[in-house]
């Protein structure tokens, strides 16, 4: 019953031995107004003996309950106080001073409450459970909450913790205030239901108080009623970070999606109050267009760009520049630095829009081909090395040295002779405009041996080499210095080139000397020619000489 309930909160403190049956009975029946005043007669061994008007003997309390919270007394000796008699041992009172001081608060408390004082709001924290149900401390007295009353969860821990209740009733002969969280909620509730009901028939957008930021979302209260925004209904854009654009107490509009009656709660969107964006930008962009834009945000694998009005692009890395080499966006772009793009992608249905700063830009090879021309000879750094050459980064762009382009021994190539960063000096000797491609070379930079066998040979010098390869269209043959020489068919005359064998020692005169192209021919027939060049001027200065010109070449062809 409320009486014993209320009732536990008092005897609790109440030493029990052989009298409690007396104590009990006394106590609940409420003899005097229990609150009376005391004299303190002494003050010793940590007990205050008070001397108390009608009792036959004095009562004691302990000296802890008339000190301060720094254990100073706040009474001494001859001083009245008041007291609450729970109940007698032995005759003697059992007293409270700090219960006396409980009682004339609640007194004061429900003499102020009036008669109209059914469903008042109250908030306290619960500092302790008795059988009963709940002891609530708040606006400086103590509530009674009863166990079916609290609408707490079976098993919580719930002293400490801070609550709302109505006042369910007022009982002044017990200095009793019953409060009820259960009631609390039931008219919250039925409150909620019609403002939820008067919510929904509302077509147009609300204004709301945001109270709690989480990172899938944000809360909002809407007269009362509670309502989750989640992050995706925040922004046009998309999913954004709640935290970054809103705080705790902001007032928002937003609009109701639905009601969840399991939750008791509204799903609302705040995108759905503002005219969609991305109509505009289906009507007035296209695939082409060049716009300027804010840089927004910065990741690893590219930038968001912001295109006011709640619209936002993506720029991919691969899209900043015709650099290839780009490892962080933030090498060239700041957030808030604006930027003019070209947008290369619009699709409204999935909120897409992707842009491409490079294409605004000049291509690397065009910014190359306007500076320089074949011929030109520059200095750059070995990029990549391959099989077949190596790659040379020159102006931004990579060009292409054939290992044959590289050096005149064929048998040399780049990727043994060179290191990628190593600096070379090369010659563009070939731009392929439609291809985009630079070829290179470092003949005509670096002497070929036939450069310096030039130094010491010439043209119609009569030389001898042994013959190292036979081919369709001539004969190879090693000169001294260890040159290669060619004697194509026709300059074989008269050899057979049939009779010819590897190994053989043949003798000509060297006909061409391509000092560029590395090569050196000799000539068999050219020598042959010579021959009879000499032999003809031998016979035209000898007169006494009888042979005839047929006789000569008689002999030479025998």
């Amino acid at each position: 019953m409320a009486v014993v309930g209320i009732n536990i909160q008092e005897l609790d403190e109440i030493i029990v031995d052989e009298d409690f049956a007396s104590m009990l009975e006394q106590y609940e029946k409420r003899e005097s107004e229990k609150i009376s005043q005391g004299e303190i007669v002494s003050i010793e061994n940590g007990q205050a003996i008070i001397a108390v008007p009608g009792e036959k003997k004095e009562g004691m309390i302990s000296v802890i309950e008339i000190q301060d919270a720094q254990g100073n007394l706040l009474f001494k000796v001859g001083d009245l106080l008041p007291i609450v008699i729970m109940g007698k041992r032995n005759e003697q009172p059992l007293l409270s001073y700090k219960k006396a001081i409980r009682r004339e608060k609640i007194r004061e408390y429900i003499k102020n409450l009036g008669e109209d004082y059914k469903d008042k709001v109250v908030e306290g924290v619960v500092i302790k459970k008795n059988k009963g149900g709940y002891i609530v401390e708040g606006e400086g007295i103590e509530f009674f909450m009863p166990k079916f009353a609290a609408a707490f969860k079976e098993g919580s821990k719930n002293e400490g913790r801070r609550i709302k209740a109505c006042i369910i009733n007022v009982k002044p002969e017990e200095d009793s205030v019953v409060i009820s969280r259960k009631r609390l909620f039931e008219i919250e509730n039925s409150v909620k239901k019609d403002v939820i009901e008067n919510l929904l028939k509302q077509e147009g957008p609300l204004e709301g108080t945001i109270k709690k930021i989480t990172s899938f979302g944000m809360f909002v209260d809407v007269e009362g009623v509670e309502g989750l925004v989640h992050y995706t209904e925040i922004s046009h854009k998309g999913p954004v970070n709640p935290s970054k654009l809103y705080k705790e107490g902001d007032k928002v509009s937003v609009k109701i999606l639905s009601y969840d009656k399991d939750k008791k709660r509204l799903a609302l969107s705040i995108k759905d109050t503002i005219e969609d964006p991305w109509k505009e930008v289906e009507n007035e962009l296209e695939v082409g267009d060049a716009i300027k834009v804010i840089v927004s945000n910065i990741e690893p694998y590219g930038v968001f760009v912001d295109l006011g009005n709640d619209i936002e692009g993506f720029l991919h890395i691969s899209e900043i520049s015709w650099n290839k080499n780009i490892q962080n966006p933030e090498e060239f772009l700041k957030t808030g630095q604006e930027i003019d793009v070209e947008v290369i992608e619009i699709d409204t249905k999935e909120r897409r829009l992707r842009v491409s700063l490079k294409k605004l830009l000049d291509k690397p090879f065009t910014q190359f081909v306007k500076k320089h021309k074949e011929g030109d000879i520059l200095k750059g750094s070995v990029a990549t090395l391959t099989d077949f050459g190596a790659f040379i980064k020159l102006d931004g762009i990579d060009g292409l040295l054939h290992n044959e382009d590289a050096y005149w021994n064929k048998n040399e190539k780049c990727k043994d002779l060179m290191k990628i960063g190593d600096e070379i000096e090369v010659k563009i000797a070939k731009i392929d405009r439609e291809k985009e491609r630079i070829s290179l070379t470092r003949k005509g930079i670096i002497a070929s041996p036939v450069e310096e066998f030039a130094k010491k040979h010439f043209e119609d010098e009569e030389v001898q080499g042994v013959v190292r390869d036979i081919k369709d269209f001539g004969v190879f043959i090693k000169l001294d210095e260890d040159m290669d020489a060619l004697i194509r068919n026709e300059d074989l005359f008269p050899i057979k080139k049939e009779e010819i064998k590897i190994g053989d020692s043949i003798k000509g005169v060297i006909s061409l000397i391509d000092k560029q192209n590395n090569k050196i021919r000799v000539s068999i027939r050219r020598l042959e020619k010579q021959k009879e060049k000499a032999n003809l001027k031998n016979f035209n200065s000898n007169a006494d000489d009888k042979m005839t010109l047929g006789d000569i070449l008689k002999n030479q062809i025998s």
